[in-house]
C-alpha cells in the first residue's frame, strides 16, 4: 500500500532524478511489448517461422531469442535469416540471453565474441547474461568475482557497440550477514556499463520490492520481465493480470528505473501457450500501458 509519505518520499527522488539524471527521469516507459522466447521452448524447435508469425499474431512487436550458439543458431537459422524472419513479422529484437558460464569460469571469449556477431547482426543492443551455475556463487567473494567479470565482459561488448545486462532469479536475494549477491552486483558493476533486466515475478517470489530497487539504483532497470505469479502457488508462473503481482503500481515508477522494453515471460501453462501469450499481451495493452 503507497502511504502519503511513501509518496511523497518517491516524488522527491523523481524530482532529483530529474536534475541528476535527465535521460531516466525525461524518458518515456516502454510501450512496445516484448516476449522472452523461452515461453515457448517447446514449440520452437517443431516450427520456428510459425512460431514467430504466431507472436507477432498474438500483439507483439519485440522476443527476446535465448540459447544462441555457433552449432545450433537460432533454432537452426543463422542470425541474419533470423533477423529476416523477424522482420517479415515486423518484429525486432533489443536483447537476447547468452551463456556466459565459461567466460565466468575462466575468461574463454570464444563464445561471448560469436554472440556479439549475432546480436550486431540482430540489431540488438543487449547481451543479457540469463543465470549464474550454482558453483559460481556460494559465497560474497564469489559475486564480488561476477561482478569484476561482467565488468570485463562489459568492455568487450561496449568496443562491439553492445551493451552488457544481468537478470536475475531470487538467488540473488539470499542473505549474506546485512547484503545480497544482488546487492553486490549492483555496488561493484560500473553503473554506466552495466544493466539489470528485473524480473518482477522472481523479485516478487523473493520477498523484496521492486520499487524500493529502482528509488535506491534509477535508471539502471531498462528491461524488465513481466510474468505473473499464481494465487494458489507461488511457484508457478500465469498469465499477467490474473495473478497476485501489482504491475500497475509498479508501472507508475517506470520512469525511475528507466524502463525500455517491457518482456513477457511465463514458463508454466494452464491454457495453450499462444492463447496464453495473447492474454498477457492484452492486458498489458488495456491496463498497464
Amino acid at each position: 500500500m503507497t502511504t502519503r509519505r511513501t509518496f511523497i518520499k518517491q516524488a522527491g527522488l523523481a524530482a532529483a532524478g530529474t536534475l541528476i539524471l535527465p535521460s531516466y527521469a525525461c524518458s518515456a516507459p516502454a510501450k512496445k511489448i516484448g516476449l522472452q522466447l523461452y515461453s515457448l521452448r517447446a514449440e520452437l524447435p517443431k516450427d520456428v517461422r510459425g512460431v514467430i508469425a504466431k507472436v507477432a499474431e498474438a500483439g507483439y512487436k519485440e522476443v527476446e531469442p535465448f540459447g544462441y550458439s555457433l552449432t545450433g543458431k537460432f533454432w537452426g537459422l543463422d542470425p541474419k535469416a533470423f533477423k529476416n524472419l523477424l522482420a517479415d513479422h515486423s518484429l525486432t529484437a533489443p536483447s537476447a540471453h547468452y551463456g556466459m558460464d565459461k567466460f565466468i569460469a575462466d575468461n574463454n571469449q570464444d563464445d561471448l565474441k560469436s554472440y556479439i556477431e549475432a546480436a550486431n547482426i540482430l540489431g540488438s543492443e543487449y547481451i543479457v547474461v540469463p543465470y549464474l551455475t550454482d558453483k559460481f556463487r556460494k559465497n560474497l567473494d564469489d559475486y564480488k568475482r561476477i561482478a569484476a567479470k561482467l565488468n570485463e565482459a562489459s568492455a568487450i561488448c561496449k568496443a562491439d557497440g553492445l551493451k552488457l545486462a544481468y537478470h536475475n532469479h531470487n538467488f540473488e536475494f539470499e542473505k549474506f550477514g546485512d547484503t545480497t549477491g544482488y546487492d553486490i552486483l549492483l555496488k561493484e558493476t560500473d553503473p554506466k556499463a552495466i544493466q539489470f533486466e528485473l524480473d518482477l515475478y522472481w523479485i516478487v517470489r523473493s520477498g523484496n520490492d521492486p520499487v524500493k530497487l529502482f528509488e535506491a539504483n534509477p535508471g539502471r532497470f531498462p528491461m524488465w520481465h513481466v510474468k505473473d505469479m499464481d494465487k494458489a502457488d507461488n511457484k508457478i508462473n500465469t498469465e499477467v493480470g490474473s495473478g497476485t503481482i501489482d504491475f500497475k503500481s509498479i508501472y507508475k515508477q517506470a520512469k525511475l528505473a528507466g524502463l525500455k522494453h517491457l518482456i513477457v515471460e511465463q514458463e508454466n501453462f494452464s491454457l495453450d501457450p499462444f492463447v496464453s501469450i495473447k492474454q498477457s499481451a492484452d492486458y498489458i495493452k488495456k491496463e498497464i500501458l
